[in-house]
């Protein structure tokens, strides 16, 4: 099939080039020329596992294309996706103005029967909008059709591929069936194709995320309780996990969620409903735990450190809000740095992918240091953020032999609290003794 795909942000991007490998021919549309002729010259703009090489190979093989020329990739396509950014109002209301214009710029374009698919992560009632501006727009015959995305940043590639559902919103037999065509090579029995009306759909994506979310703030809840009682997080989270009811999947604990999705999705969901005159308090009571546990690393060093970290140094190991990202969007790291800088520490970093992104960030009251080892010279303590997997097994002689002080605060759980002790280490972890 021919798609246009308007939008070449993460999602936009990573959608393009795996529907192009799946044998559809893409053209992938943006108003930032800049990014799109980085693009045409083989630089993918964010890093995700296996992104690059997908795009390279698409874009030799004539399957992918780049362009800034929305109306001639839309007069060329059978379908359209919308994949542009949804960002946050200072209410947390979900800022829907650019899926509008797209439409707007869609149905202005469109010469023939035309599938138009909502990508874009939006509150309910906003396909429908999208049918209006369109129709508005053109006397076309055209369909909309709400397919929202669960694509895990760092696992992107694999969850497009070998998704746990594909999510279509739909009103008519032809869209329907367009749907089917499109993922044809990747519907199975494992991977079913989820029909529903299409205020459902739009739904589902906040209703999935939300409840993640929820799972991460309820297991870093029970985290200060086994802090209060003597217990360890990890033996009851195995526990939990093994309850078929519950299963393993978002039980660890931690500093928090971060990232473009949960944060937004979490915020977005409590005002649509509060706006349909809903109090949404269990999302409001997750936001609140988040916030705290964002806080929880640098309240442990501050009380090792007795509260006096005026001109003390701490080495920071993961600065991207998971691994297998550079995406530094509501990162825990973020919280902490901005708390130990406040105080008078200086503060010396490592990330494997996000230095970059970081400096844009955090600017350069932080020092940015090429090697993990490299961090932790002369610090009095190593806090460890994002669990990289070059983390998991360190050479703890050498991580001594370079602090200042052999002490870590371990925001992940990343290492065996005895082991560490055993080695000379001062340890610190969330939820265990």
């Amino acid at each position: 099939m021919n798609v246009a795909m308007v939008g070449v942000g993460y999602v936009g991007l990573v959608t393009g080039a795996c529907l192009a490998d799946i044998g559809h021919h893409v053209i992938c549309v943006d108003t930032d020329a800049d990014k799109i002729q980085r693009l045409r010259d083989g630089h993918v703009p964010i890093f995700e596992p296996g992104l690059e090489a997908l795009v390279e190979r698409n874009q030799q093989a004539g399957q992918l294309m780049f362009t800034t020329d929305l109306v001639a990739a839309v007069q060329q396509a059978t379908v359209v996706f919308i994949a542009v950014g949804t960002p946050s109002h200072e209410d947390g209301s979900a800022d829907v103005c650019h899926v509008i214009q797209a439409a707007t710029d869609i149905g202005a374009a469109i010469t023939d029967y035309t599938v138009i698919i909502n990508k874009s992560t939006v509150p309910v009632g906003t396909v429908a909008r999208i049918r209006q501006t369109v129709s508005d727009s053109t006397a076309r015959p055209f369909s909309v059709v709400s397919n929202p995305e669960f694509l895990k940043q760092g696992n992107a590639i694999e969850d497009f591929m070998h998704p746990d559902r594909i999510v279509i919103g739909v009103d008519d037999d032809y869209a329907a069936n367009c749907m089917r065509e499109l993922y044809a090579s990747i519907i199975t029995t494992a991977s079913p194709l989820l029909e529903m009306d299409c205020a459902s759909a739009e739904l589902c994506k906040y209703a999935s995320n939300a409840m993640l979310a929820t799972r991460i703030s309820f297991m870093n809840e029970i985290a200060h309780v086994c802090d209060r009682v003597g217990a360890d997080v990890d033996q009851v989270r195995r526990a939990m996990g093994a309850d078929s009811r519950i299963g393993p999947e978002f039980l660890r604990p931690g500093l928090g969620y971060g990232g473009s999705c949960f944060p937004k999705d979490v915020a977005a969901l409590v005002s649509f409903a509060g706006k349909k005159d809903y109090d949404f308090r269990i999302l409001r009571a997750v936001e609140r735990v988040n916030g705290r546990q964002k806080k929880i690393l640098f309240n442990k060093i501050f009380n090792h450190f007795k509260g006096s970290l005026h001109g003390r140094t701490i080495a920071v190991w993961g600065l991207a809000f998971k691994p297998n990202t550079d995406d530094m969007r509501e990162a825990p790291s973020i919280t902490l740095i901005e708390y130990l800088l406040y105080h008078g520490a200086r503060v010396r970093v490592y990330d494997p992918r996000a230095m970059g992104s970081a400096k844009a960030v955090l600017g350069p009251d932080v020092i940015y240091v090429g090697t993990s080892y490299g961090a932790l010279s002369g610090a009095d303590a190593l806090a460890l953020v994002t669990e990289w997997d070059e983390f998991r097994d360190p050479d703890v002689a050498r991580m001594r032999a370079a602090l200042k002080t052999p002490v870590i605060f371990d925001g992940r759980n990343l290492y065996d609290a005895e082991d560490m002790r055993d080695r000379g280490m001062t340890y610190y972890s969330i939820g265990r003794q």
